[in-house]
């Protein structure tokens, strides 16, 4: 009796059953050509999160 091999070759190194199933051209993560963030965009978030969260903890007391 043979054993009957599915379609696709599965591909070992994807864990769930699911991943394993799909084509390897599906498993390929893309390139990205973008910059790496810059450490001043960090200190503008954490600026503007202060800001709102101050702004809303005066608002409630006042």
């Amino acid at each position: 009796m043979r054993k009957r091999r599915a379609l696709v070759l599965t591909s070992e190194s994807a864990g769930h059953p699911f991943r394993r199933g799909l084509p390897p051209h599906v498993l390929v993560m893309p390139k990205h050509d973008t910059p790496a963030k810059s450490d001043d965009q960090d200190w503008k978030l954490f600026g503007l999160s202060f800001a709102a969260f101050f702004t809303a903890f005066y608002s409630f007391i006042a």
